[in-house]
């Protein structure tokens, strides 16, 4: 990798990461935007013991070609990067303008679903059915009441390995099933206080459920392509519900901190949100924000494309 893919692709890891953070955004869709999601997942799933075959009889070198090496440690250290440093600001930001964030990423998670949908055999009933499934399941996981795990070695290990496989799904948060399990908060002060011991079994759980469902969703990705597809473009869909900035707490529960977090949430539309709330639904910057997102994502497309023929243009031009 030159310097400017690598530079691209840890801003890619770090846009990863910041939307990990956040409950009901996944760094799958930002994968799925910036054009390397079937990328990352088919060098996650080369980690297999052919890969130790190959180090063991060609070399190190070989090996780390094999797994994509280089693209995979600068895209996880901008995650890492993303994580450790935005999480203050990421908290911050949805403290004091929620209805903003979660505008922005109203944004990026429809213009994905229609990125995804454009190339969609809508004719196929099987492509409709994993659609409308794959909605479903959202729609159901944003209803899902958070339960209080209890907080060991077995059950952070256990809630890494869930988590990260809803990390790599386009629309699906791992951090809202960290949420629905109960460790979010956990996890969370472990990062902020660098709690070394529960961040490394954290991240075990995630090395090893990454590992594992990677290999699963290429094989699908590779034999059903477009029902997978259509799977996660319902996923997205569904998701939407859960990142509908203008909610109404219905019930609250107390945090291992002793401070109210929502148990149970409503949609409303802005007018309503007003006269439920007695709080302003800004919705002029919400759409703003909402209309930027759709803009990038699909600037990035656009850019991806041009890159793309450009790249083509000088390998055709190579070869004359």
């Amino acid at each position: 990798m030159s310097s400017t893919p690598i530079i691209a692709t840890l801003l890619k890891g770090m846009a990863m990461g910041a939307a990990d953070v956040v409950p009901g955004v996944s760094g799958g869709t930002i994968a799925f935007i910036t054009g390397i999601y079937e990328r990352l997942l088919g060098a996650l799933k080369s980690f297999t013991p052919a890969a130790l075959l190959i180090l063991k009889r060609d070399g190190w070198r070989a090996f780390w070609q094999h797994v994509d090496g280089t693209f995979l440690c600068v895209l996880f250290a901008g995650v890492l990067i993303s994580i450790a440093t935005l999480a203050h600001g990421i908290a911050f930001a949805l403290t004091s303008y929620p209805l903003q964030v979660w505008g922005f990423f109203s944004g990026l998670i429809l213009a994905s679903t229609i990125y995804i949908g454009r190339g969609l055999a809508w004719r196929n009933a099987l492509v409709l059915v994993a659609l409308i499934i794959g909605a479903l399941a959202a729609i159901w996981l944003g209803s899902v009441k958070p339960v209080n795990m209890p907080i060991n070695t077995f059950t952070i290990f256990a809630a890494g390995a869930i988590a990260i496989c809803a990390m790599i799904l386009p629309g699906i948060s791992g951090s809202f099933l960290l949420l629905i399990m109960g460790v979010y908060p956990v996890v969370i002060a472990a990062v902020t206080e660098f709690n070394l011991k529960l961040l490394l079994t954290f991240m075990a759980g995630c090395i090893v459920g990454l590992l594992l469902f990677s290999h699963l969703l290429y094989w699908l990705l590779q034999r059903y392509r477009q029902p997978t597809l259509a799977f996660l473009c319902g996923v997205l869909a569904g998701s939407l519900t859960i990142v509908w900035p203008w909610k109404q707490t219905v019930s609250t529960m107390l945090d291992r901190h002793g401070e109210l977090v929502p148990l149970v949430q409503r949609n409303l539309m802005p007018w309503d949100y007003e006269t439920a709330t007695a709080a302003s639904s800004a919705w002029p910057s919400v759409l703003a924000l909402f209309t930027a997102a759709v803009v990038m994502v699909f600037a990035l497309e656009y850019g991806a494309r041009q890159l793309q023929s450009k790249n083509a243009t000088s390998a055709n031009n190579g070869s004359v």
